[in-house]
């Protein structure tokens, strides 16, 4: 039996339950100058995709350097998130070194993407249409997460804990979501899986 090897996009999360009463209802603010920067490269990260598109057109790869770009603008988008949605305590780093592996510069959390040698020439033109059936899964993940968020909230106000099973889902949804970025935005070739595993 042939064991599948692991997803292009990793997303690893591990940090202590405890989070301070008063927290979440400050944390969000906090987070707003690190969320308007992730929103900033969310713009460099779409132009850099445009030129992707271009790239895999005409070369079948990413140039190395543009991958590692792109790869640090969903980095830095996960520490602003998972601090803004109080997952943690630690205020995320101003951390903009391009790398598609983490340099653990936060010990509880991880995103690594595996650069693609090849990609198919003719796939960008398409993949956006095979993605659909994952963009309906995302929207019921987001209703979701929604939920656990407030479950969250609340939780961590009254009790000071943050629900293990409310945190890791909300990790789970975002790496599901992220997978599906980096299928359509050109990242790898591999499909993503209907699964929130890791």
């Amino acid at each position: 039996m042939a064991i599948s090897a692991p997803y292009p996009l990793q997303l690893d999360f591990q940090a202590d339950t405890h989070i301070t009463r008063w927290r979440p209802l400050v944390q969000w603010l906090l987070a707003v100058p690190q969320l308007m920067i992730a929103n900033a490269l969310r713009s460099l990260r779409q132009v850099l995709t445009l030129i992707s598109l271009f790239t895999v057109l005409f070369t079948e790869q990413i140039p190395r350097a543009l991958f590692d770009v792109i790869a640090m603008t969903y980095r830095y988008e996960w520490r602003a998130m998972s601090y803004a949605l109080f997952l943690h305590e630690d205020y995320p780093p101003f951390d903009f070194q391009p790398s598609a592996t983490d340099d653990g510069v936060e010990v509880h959390s991880t995103l690594n993407l595996t650069y693609p040698e090849h990609l198919e020439r003719w796939k960008p033109l398409y993949k956006w249409l095979l993605a659909i059936p994952h963009y309906l899964v995302l929207v019921v993940l987001a209703i979701g997460a929604v939920f656990a968020v407030l479950f969250g909230f609340f939780a961590v106000v009254f009790t000071g804990e943050y629900p293990e099973g409310a945190r890791d889902f909300l990790v789970k949804a975002y790496r599901y979501a992220l997978r599906v970025e980096a299928y359509a935005g050109l990242l790898t070739d591999r499909y993503p899986p209907f699964s929130l595993a890791a």
